[in-house]
């Protein structure tokens, strides 16, 4: 895992510089990704690199494993530095992520890797995700009707 930390720290830190600001409050964010997500899987394919990934709050993150393949994962517990890491990681058996058992490290504040277990895995309607987010934009946008 090591070996394959820097390249994790390259694809947050892009996928960190291309997210333009939502309009939406963390709690909006997290409906939003909840009602994208399908019913809870016991694992996914996991090639040894994320694409992207999204703190939602202290028990919830994004994952994107490939441009429209993304996971809600839900954590056992909290994992308080997950918004604030710069860099994440993922634990796997045989190149698969699975709830109750994998991981998300976390580049805690304390230079120390953080594990944080993962308890349920959803996958996520991305295109959903990405309509109700450039509404919320458009919607933070648009001139106040001054009233």
């Amino acid at each position: 895992m090591q070996g394959r930390l820097p390249a994790v720290a390259i694809a947050a830190l892009l996928a960190l510089q291309g997210c333009a600001s939502t309009g939406m409050t963390g709690a909006e964010k997290l409906a939003t990704y909840r009602a994208a997500a399908g019913e809870p899987v016991s694992s996914f394919s996991y090639l040894g690199r994320i694409s992207g990934w999204t703190p939602l709050d202290d028990g919830h993150i994004a994952v994107w494993t490939r441009p429209r393949e993304a996971w809600l994962l839900s954590f056992h517990g909290l994992c308080p530095d997950v918004a604030y890491s710069p860099v994440i990681g993922l634990t796997s058996q045989n190149s698969r992520v699975y709830a109750g058992f994998d991981k998300v490290l976390v580049d805690g504040r304390s230079s120390m890797q953080l594990p944080c277990r993962i308890r349920e895995i959803r996958p996520l309607d991305t295109m959903r995700i990405k309509a109700a987010e450039q509404e919320a934009r458009e919607a933070a946008q648009a001139p106040s009707s001054g009233t």
